[in-house]
């Protein structure tokens, strides 16, 4: 409060200044003749009338404050006013007849104090009640507009809070999801290959912990996301054996980069279980992840039979995929790319997002394709 408080009397004082130079500049024009002394005598009387009223400005804010002239309070408000813009201007006028009283030096221009301030009262009442009224009303918009910012940045906080409940409710209804497919694959499992369903429980155990580490958390680095990745995929290769392989293209410089938490997962399932799945022989899955100008790109690849146009859509409009897509939405509007690439073999599902890493971590030059979009790969079905 203290520093606001000298800040708001340097910028009063400051105010004060400038009209006081402006003043005794307009005024000194018009009287050309005057010697040194009158100059004085000139700037004195000009710095002196807008200091006074720099004294008079705590107070009357106070009261434009306290007595705002809004639709509900006018009747208060008016008559308060009334009373203090002739009291301002009385005191304004008492001060500035006592300062020209004691600027006199010749004694044949002495004049009384008391005519002196009732003719100065009644000459520049109307210019001293336009200064009340100027400094109740620079008063009263300074404070709407730090009002407005206030709502801004409150009506800001609140729509920040509601996104990251959405996320957190996202993400929430992604886990049980996946955590229920995979249990589903424990249980199928369990009347074949006991030992396996063991070692995928130990792995499901080992993921679950990393989601838990991620619960609450909206982005992570790349190279965090990977790591789940490649705990998942342990899971899914002791299902598949032979019948999946993985391989990972990333590069270095993308590990830093910030992702939606579990964006690639359900890219990830749902290759398996579309792509890889239904294939009688070997499964093929690549994950790629490159830094392109001012974007990172994520594609998950598979090599299985593709799928139909009412396939693709109905897939889209799953848990996982539709959860994907919202998720996407919230963090970044319509700045993104989720796109499905269908082809005579296989399926590309590619994610396109604007390019962001920790701020501790080594920045990356995106030399010659920084331009916004440039060097993307064509658009497929959305």
């Amino acid at each position: 409060m203290a520093r606001q408080k000298a800040l708001s009397w340097k910028w009063i004082l400051l105010v004060a200044t400038g009209l006081g130079a402006f003043s005794t500049f307009m005024a000194g024009q018009l009287y050309t003749d005057m010697e040194g002394a009158s100059w004085t005598h000139l700037s004195v009387l000009n710095f002196g009338y807008w200091y006074i009223w720099a004294l008079f400005t705590p107070a009357i804010v106070w009261l434009a404050s306290r007595y705002r002239l809004e639709r509900r309070r006018w009747l208060t408000a008016v008559p308060v006013h009334l009373v203090g813009v002739i009291a301002f201007t009385a005191g304004h006028v008492a001060a500035m007849t006592t300062l020209r009283w004691r600027l006199v030096e010749d004694p044949s221009r002495a004049f009384e104090w008391t005519a002196g301030f009732n003719l100065t009262f009644i000459q520049y009442f109307d210019w001293e009640m336009m200064t009340y009224w100027a400094i109740v009303g620079l008063s009263l918009a300074l404070a709407y507009y730090h009002e407005a910012q206030e709502r801004t940045l409150k009506a800001s906080q609140l729509e920040t809070r509601l996104v990251e409940a959405q996320l957190q409710t996202l993400q929430r209804q992604l886990q049980p999801h996946f955590l229920f497919n995979t249990l589903h694959a424990v249980s199928a499992l369990m009347h074949k290959d006991v030992d396996k369903a063991d070692r995928m429980l130990t792995r499901l155990a080992e993921l679950l912990r990393l989601t838990l580490d991620k619960v609450g958390v909206a982005e992570v680095r790349v190279k965090d996301e990977i790591e789940f990745l490649e705990k998942y995929l342990q899971i899914e290769q002791t299902r598949f054996q032979d019948r999946l392989s993985v391989t990972f293209d990333v590069q270095p410089e993308t590990l830093d980069a910030r992702v939606p938490t579990l964006v690639l997962q359900p890219l990830v399932e749902n290759a398996i279980k579309h792509g890889i799945g239904p294939r009688t022989g070997p499964g093929r899955l690549e994950i790629s992840i490159r830094h392109e100008g001012a974007w990172l790109r994520m594609e998950v690849r598979d090599n299985g039979d593709g799928l139909s146009l009412d396939a693709l859509t109905a897939l889209q409009k799953g848990v996982g995929l539709s959860n994907t897509h919202a998720r996407l939405k919230h963090h970044y509007g319509i700045d993104y790319r989720f796109e499905f690439c269908r082809a005579p073999q296989g399926l590309t599902v590619r994610v396109v997002i604007p390019w962001r890493v920790d701020p501790s971590a080594p920045q990356v030059s995106a030399g010659a394709s920084a331009t916004r979009g440039a060097a993307l790969s064509p658009r497929c079905t959305r």
